[in-house]
């Protein structure tokens, strides 16, 4: 037989494959490829893009902490609790100087390159000073970062542990002890921060002792709400309730009454004749009002006249109208037993 490989036209390649005889073929079929990597290692696998799209999702969180100063947001865990933020900030002059006047802990005061000082600021840094807390100068852009973009700092802040809130029976029995009648007000669905700072300063402002938020779908005590509050919510306790109807059911076999706001109620608030007795006030929010399972544990509706150019108020407002009428109605009727006894 001629040898193909001489024939005209013949062309042997090389480099393909093993050379003949080796048995290279073989052992590298037995060989194989190794183990199989893992899925999260091959990059067209999507478990691994779910990986790398995971890696720059919290490097982005990173970034946005290392740029404006505040922790990145955790995951809600499965109980449905409210996760509690490495520390928050209170902004604004009267906010932070409450804050110090009432002895929260805070760890670090920013100032403003050359802010402006008034005596306001003068004790602030008095205050901080004495405590030897740490006290950075930073640029006005810097600390613009640091804050909510609709929060106004006046050129300082303070950052403070996150909040503690109080327990709702604790503070009722506290309450009870110093022999005050109870005036607390509960927020039903009340997610706007500076409503729940409003309505923390109405509370100081009318004789009420606490204001209870509920652990879901609710406003936190956050940088606005100390903003709003104008340091009353360094005096005012801020309970949370794990269930707000079970709560306001608790505070019903101690005596309390409870009844809520709404545009529809059955009773006109002014001359209440509940005013007197220990009250829980509960606040719905402005667009849904109170919820149908806190409505039903309601000892009354009540409503506040309004005129028809309006068709509702805002949460922090009612809850402020609501409260001084029943601060009036309490010293009015203070006032005639007072007469009374005095005319005996």
């Amino acid at each position: 037989m001629s040898n193909k490989s001489n024939r005209t036209g013949a062309v042997r390649k090389k480099g393909l494959g093993k050379a003949v005889g080796s048995g290279g073929q073989g052992r590298q079929a037995l060989e194989g490829r190794g183990p199989t990597p893992k899925a999260i290692e091959r990059p067209y696998h999507p478990a691994a893009k779910a990986k790398a799209a995971q890696d720059r999702y919290t490097a982005a969180k990173e970034r946005y902490a290392a740029r404006t100063g505040r922790a990145p947001e955790r995951s809600r865990s499965g109980g449905g609790g409210r996760d509690k933020p490495e520390f928050e900030l209170v902004t604004g002059r009267n906010s932070v100087l409450e804050a110090l006047r009432a002895k929260i802990p805070g760890k670090t005061l920013y100032i403003a390159a050359r802010v402006e000082m008034d005596d306001r600021m003068r004790e602030i840094m008095r205050l901080a000073t004495n405590r030897q807390m740490a006290v950075l100068e930073i640029m006005r852009p810097e600390m613009d970062r640091m804050v909510d973009r609709d929060a106004v700092h006046q050129g300082v802040v303070l950052k403070v542990p996150p909040m503690e809130y109080s327990n709702p029976m604790e503070v009722l029995d506290e309450v009870i002890e110093r022999g005050e009648v109870p005036l607390f007000v509960a927020l039903d669905g009340i997610t706007d921060p500076r409503n729940l700072g409003a309505i923390i300063r109405s509370t100081g402002a009318f004789g009420g002792q606490a204001v209870i938020v509920p652990q879901r779908r609710s406003a936190s005590l956050n940088s606005a709400a100390w903003k709003t509050s104008a340091g009353a919510a360094a005096r005012i306790p801020v309970a949370m309730a794990s269930n707000l109807t079970a709560t306001l059911k608790e505070f019903k076999k101690q005596g309390v009454f409870v009844i809520g706001l709404d545009g529809g109620g059955d009773l006109d608030l002014p001359g209440l004749a509940l005013a007197d007795r220990p009250l829980v006030i509960v606040i719905g929010s402005e667009g849904k009002g109170l919820s149908r399972l806190v409505t039903e544990h309601c000892d009354a509706i009540v409503s506040i006249p309004i005129q028809a150019v309006t068709e509702s108020l805002n949460a922090g407002i009612a809850a402020s109208v609501a409260l001084y009428e029943v601060s009036k109605l309490r010293a009015e009727g203070a006032a005639k037993a007072a007469a009374a006894v005095t005319s005996k």
